[in-house]
């Protein structure tokens, strides 16, 4: 059943979501993010406000989460969450790491290493979504290498101790902010740590996308533009297509 506007969960739903995280082990780890279900709101700390992080900071903020903003430019970070309303905020990278129960990466990927170097501690046992992808022409060696290693392998390598999602790699950046307008009819491949699925596939929903899981992070690397997840498919579209890639 396809979900619109705004998420509701039942107790059912909250209970179920619980019982998976101990099933796991990992309710110590994730325990900020399952209270937060309690109220349907999260916490998201956005690194990178350009088209994709500001249209999907702006969606989450609207359906009632908090978010912070940042990037290189806090100035525009701070009009940004001026335009974006009373649940949008603006700070420096290391405090959106901070504040966020969830991180959204959406910058360059050459920006990784001094960017895993200035958070330091601060992403181990967080869900982090990245939707940053590797090109070679922009970003140098680093893509080569990520390219080379499978990038959903090379995101876990250069963020150790993080649950690491890859998401919104596949679709084209103009329809982050107009998806959830009409919701459900676009399928967004995820792939990543089974302990961060849930989480990022509430937030894929509430910017108007259908989640399909692919796999864990060796199947990120079809979730990049040039593969045959690129572009926007219906949800089973989405599943047709990933039945025929292997690992």
């Amino acid at each position: 059943m396809k979900t619109h506007g705004t998420p509701r969960f039942s107790r059912r739903d909250i209970l179920k979501l619980t019982g998976v995280a101990a099933a796991l082990g990992v309710l110590t780890i994730t325990a900020g993010v399952v209270h937060a279900a309690d109220s349907q709101k999260l916490k998201i700390g956005i690194i990178g406000s350009g088209h994709v992080g500001s249209a999907l900071g702006g969606v989450w903020a609207k359906a009632g989460n908090e978010v912070m903003f940042s990037s290189r430019d806090l100035d525009n970070d701070k009009k940004l969450a001026s335009e974006v309303g009373a649940n949008a905020r603006a700070g420096s990278p290391q405090e959106a790491a901070a504040f966020g129960q969830v991180i959204l990466f959406a910058v360059p990927y050459s920006a990784f290493p001094e960017l895993v170097k200035n958070l330091g501690d601060s992403l181990k046992g967080k869900v982090v979504i990245n939707a940053s992808n590797p090109f070679p022409e922009r970003d140098g060696e680093i893509a080569n290498r990520a390219r080379e290693e499978g990038v959903g392998l090379f995101d876990a390598h250069l963020l150790p101790g993080a649950l690491v999602v890859r998401a919104f790699n596949a679709v084209p950046a103009a329809r982050m902010a107009n998806a959830h307008e009409d919701p459900g009819k676009i399928g967004m491949p995820i792939a990543g740590d089974k302990k961060a699925i849930e989480f990022a596939s509430r937030l894929v929903r509430q910017a108007g996308f259908e989640p399909v899981v692919v796999g864990g992070l060796d199947m990120a690397k079809y979730l990049m533009p040039g593969t045959p997840l690129a572009g926007e498919h219906t949800p089973d579209e989405v599943r047709s297509i990933a039945a025929t890639l292997k690992p």
